[in-house]
């Protein structure tokens, strides 16, 4: 029997990997893969807990918040080879993340393994043969306090969500969720379009034109100037005017004025006719750039997003990668201060690639304004000592990778060099104009500057990246060498036109940097932040915008209206400070679940608030007014528009009924402008398209825009009925066909589907080629294969179908080869791959199937996050979840007594209330019907 060996246990298959290679023979490196258990999901609970405290959230809100954990169905082997290697080992070494979630996971698995061997916490922010030997030199013991902050966040989450998204179920639409922190992201979202919206664009004129030194100047290279000041009061510009579109109260008070178009172009005009010009000032200043501080996780994911288009999932991913294969420091960090060694190798590198004189005398020192347990490690940075250079991993790296590495790269090294310096010039030039029926010359100012840089410094390394910003852009222009009065020409004088933009969507970036500076997450979060509030279709991607749905405005409003204190601001980055209180040992985990549950005298509590709910008006809460004719409606098949006019019909009690006009595919939010609403309502639908006879039924074929896409019908004949539950043929067109167009027979072609390719000969089974939910496919029997294309229902052939069933269910290209392939599945055993499937991309072992959501791409995906979405389906556990969702309807009794107490209302004689606009909106399409009805009469009794 061999030397009992110390157990490791790390989270990733890969960091256990690379942490084996370091330790030696004497340590046995096994990854738990995540945590172990988590909190167990109320319809898991043992049958004689279920009506019991621990029913309604998995943890006893009556007794300190007791949370009930289950070991998932899918770690239960994980579990069962960890507790066997620990029979053989005489120390137990935790070596996950020395964050709050690392530490959680380390507590699980003493929880879990009940070791009776010496336990040590083995934690390192970066993976190279130093770290961990001195990581082994300097173990610990377990952080209760960390451990107690991520589990008061994990609990926190599930009163939360547990008690909110079924408000939003009954009242918005079934299937949406709430969080702590995902509401307030959406909310931020929700907020900069409600700006835009709001938005008034305000019109402003300048003048730019081209200044030539005269004949004889040393120097005479033209240069463009912009026209700033007439007669001494400066002209507005983009950032002088409000949201609203008038100006500031600061630009009203300094006396700027606004330059209309006609006198804009009258100085343009009279400056073109050779108005003379002399230099005024020239102003010189030292100009000075210093280096950005190293990247924490916010930052990263900023510049990562700016520089390289990378989703901040992506870039987690990316970085984690890198992190465990020992290629940089640890990647989850509010701190962007560099230790001393790292210190060290930025300046030496730098030296060694741009000069010594690039290296300023002194390091530089970065402190960050973060608290909390996060603030302990160092920025990301390259690991190690000597900084491996980009050019070195190029094949070692995937492209994703090595693109990140090079940013962390570039971004470390430059942090240590010097300013850049230069000097920024300002001229400014004096044109007296003589203006047309003006008496005296009119006085204007132009003024360029330029900035040249003597000594880039840092710059020769790395230059960050900005965000979009309003207003101007400050045009960086190369002037010759100037002297006061000197003479210069004028040519080109153009008049310009602009209008103020709307504030900026926010990027995946900007939104990362807004909830920072807000104080809402933590490293650790940002990236799932975003990416939920995506995969729950409240926020889109349109390019790098993020563009809120029309669902999301609803679930914020009833957020707002409802649960104001929980989606404010300052009360969710207060709950985070909170947090880092209990992870610093600071505040007591028990107590301040029992205030945020329960209330206090300054908050009543998340309970008190849903208790205390009232009645909330699902109709206006999903209703977006956008003027007194028009509101937009999120309905059961999505938003539209609910519209009061004069084409409207009256029903028998008088009231106008609405007409529905749906809105396009893509039309954000902000461009549903009053006008376009109109535009919108008042386009008249295209009239159905007879398209011919059907050559065997002699019935005519139409053509239509459903709400669903464009069709062809059969139209009954006059006085055809058609028996009880049968409906005239109908069928959806393809894709590459337009109802305008379609001729005939292509039109029976679709209404004679499914076709019938042929007989199989072995089956005797016949093959059919049609289109379905999922798109074309073919049928022999119960058996089924996708078809690559619409077209190919009507091109393929019987030879064509024996070959696609030959091939396994998904087709060939998907049976022969994976898009992507990668080693064991540390769970099942199993090669894991990446395949394209009916249903798009996905995951597999073999034994498990994960769809690849939204925000990922097959590019992007790594072994790690493989490995994640395998456990993630895993833990979702198979079929017998379905049932609470079978009995829901029970539960949902009192909401149908509800609608029975509203009907007794009505019957008993309590009249509807009217809406006013709407009131006069029928007396206005009844009128109008009246009117064309006497006119009809009075044509009929004249003729």
């Amino acid at each position: 029997m061999g030397a009992a060996k110390k157990l490791v246990i790390v989270e990733s298959p890969t960091k256990a990997k690379t942490i084996g290679g370091y330790l030696g023979d004497d340590y046995e490196v096994i990854a738990s893969v995540g945590h172990v258990r988590d909190l167990a999901e109320p319809s898991e609970l043992p049958s004689e807990l279920k009506k019991g405290p621990f029913g309604k959230f998995a943890v006893d809100v009556d007794n300190g918040f007791a949370p009930y954990y289950v070991v998932a169905d899918n770690k239960k082997k994980t579990v069962s080879e960890l507790k066997r290697a620990l029979k053989g080992a005489d120390e137990l070494w935790l070596a996950t993340d020395e964050d709050r979630e690392g530490e959680a996971i380390a507590w699980h698995l003493l929880e879990v393994l009940k070791p009776k061997v010496p336990v040590r916490r083995m934690v390192f922010h970066e993976i190279t043969k130093e770290a961990i030997e001195q990581a082994k030199a300097n173990t610990r013991d377990l952080d209760i306090a960390l451990v107690d902050a991520q589990e008061t966040r994990r609990i926190l989450d599930r009163l939360y969500g547990y008690d909110i998204s079924p408000v939003l179920w009954r009242k918005v639409a079934p299937k949406l969720s709430a969080g702590r922190v995902q509401s307030a992201a959406t909310r931020l979202v929700v907020d900069r379009e409600r700006e835009r919206l709001a938005f008034v664009s305000a019109e402003y004129w300048d003048i730019t034109a081209t200044f030539t030194p005269e004949a004889g100047a040393t120097d005479s290279t033209p240069f463009a100037a912009r026209l700033v000041r007439v007669d001494g009061q400066r002209l507005a510009t983009g950032g002088d005017f409000a949201d609203d579109g008038t100006l500031t109260p600061r630009a009203a008070k300094a006396g700027v004025i606004g330059l209309e178009q006609a006198r804009a172009e009258r100085l343009a005009s009279a400056l073109a006719a050779g108005a003379p010009a002399r230099v005024r000032s020239v102003e010189t200043k030292p100009h000075t750039r210093r280096p950005a501080a190293p990247f924490t996780t916010s930052t990263l994911q900023q510049e990562a997003s700016r520089k390289l288009r990378y989703s901040s999932r992506q870039t987690m991913s990316f970085a984690q990668s890198l992190y465990e294969n020992g290629y940089i420091t640890y990647m989850r960090t509010d701190s962007p201060s560099l230790s001393g060694q790292a210190i060290r190798a930025a300046r030496t590198q730098a030296a060694e690639l741009y000069g010594a004189q690039t290296v300023p005398e002194k390091p530089r020192v970065y402190t960050g304004k973060a608290k909390g347990a996060q603030e302990a490690h160092e920025a990301i940075r390259p690991a190690g000592d000597v900084f491996q250079r980009p050019s070195a991993l190029k094949g070692k790296l995937t492209q994703g990778e090595y693109a990140l590495y090079e940013l962390i790269w570039k971004r470390t090294v430059a942090s240590q060099m010097a300013d850049a310096k230069g000097s920024t010039d300002t001229v400014t030039v004096g044109v007296e104009v003589a203006e047309p029926g003006e008496a005296r010359a009119t006085d204007t100012e132009f003024t360029a500057s330029g900035t040249v840089i003597t000594f880039p410094g840092f710059l020769l390394a790395y230059e960050e990246g900005r965000d979009e910003k309003r207003g101007d852009n400050e045009q960086n222009v190369a002037l010759p060498q100037l002297a006061e009065s000197q003479a210069l020409g004028v040519t080109e004088p153009e008049a310009k036109g602009h209008e103020t933009s709307p504030p900026p969507r926010y990027t995946e970036a900007s939104l990362t940097k807004r909830l920072e500076e807000l104080g809402i997450g933590r490293p650790s979060t940002y990236a799932a932040i975003i990416s939920t509030i995506m995969d729950r279709g409240y926020v889109a991607k349109k390019g790098q915008a993020l563009v809120p749905s029309w669902i999301a405005f609803s679930v914020v409003r009833l957020l707002e209206e409802h649960f104001a204190a929980l989606v404010d601001y300052d009360f969710t980055a207060e709950m985070e400070n909170d947090l880092d209180r209990i992870a610093a040992g600071d505040a007591d985990r028990s107590a301040w679940l029992s205030e945020f549950y329960f209330g206090s005298d300054a908050h009543p509590g998340l309970r008190g608030v849903v208790d205390n709910l009232g009645e909330i008006d699902a109709r206006a809460i999903n209703t977006i007014k956008i003027d007194d004719e028009i509101s937009l409606r999120n309905g059961k098949y999505g938003p539209y528009l609910e519209v009061f006019d004069d084409k409207c019909e009256v029903g028998e009690d008088g009231a106008l009924k609405p007409r529905s006009v749906n809105i396009p595919d893509g039309l954000a939010p902000d461009e549903l402008t009053p006008a376009k609403a109109h535009e919108l309502a008042d386009a008249e639908p295209a009239e159905d398209r007879v398209v011919g006879l059907h050559p065997k039924t002699g019935k005519r074929i139409v053509a239509k825009n459903g709400r669903f896409g464009p069709y062809v019908t059969e139209l009954l004949d006059d006085g055809e009925e058609l028996p009880k539950g049968q409906k005239p043929r109908t069928a959806s067109l393809f894709k590459s066909m337009d109802p305008a167009t379609i001729e005939l027979d292509a039109a029976v072609a679709l209404l004679d589907l499914p076709r019938v390719v042929g007989v199989d000969p072995e089956s005797n089974a016949e093959i059919t080629a049609q289109n379905g939910r999922y798109g074309p496919y073919l049928k022999k029997g119960t058996d089924t294969r996708t078809l690559p294309s619409e077209d190919a229902i009507f091109s393929i052939d019987l030879a064509g179908a024996q070959e696609l069933f030959a091939q396994p269910k998904y087709g060939a290209r998907r049976a022969s080869s994976a898009l992507k392939e990668f080693d064991a599945d540390p769970v099942s055993g199993k090669p894991i791959k990446v395949r394209d499937g009916r249903f798009g991309p996905y995951v597999t072992d073999g034994e498990t199937n994960a769809t690849i959501p939204r925000g990922d791409s097959v590019e992007d995906i790594t072994f790690e996050r493989a490995v994640e979405l395998l456990a993630i389906k895993r833990a979702k556990g198979p079929a017998k979840r379905k049932a609470p969702a079978k009995k829901a309807p029970a539960k949902k009794a009192p909401a149908k007594k509800t609608a029975a107490a509203k009907k007794t209302a009505a019957a008993s004689g309590t009249k509807k209330a009217v809406d006013p606009a709407r009131s006069a909106a029928a007396k206005k399409a009844a009128a109008t019907r009246a009117a064309k009805k006497a006119a009809a009469e009075q044509a009929a009794a004249g003729a």
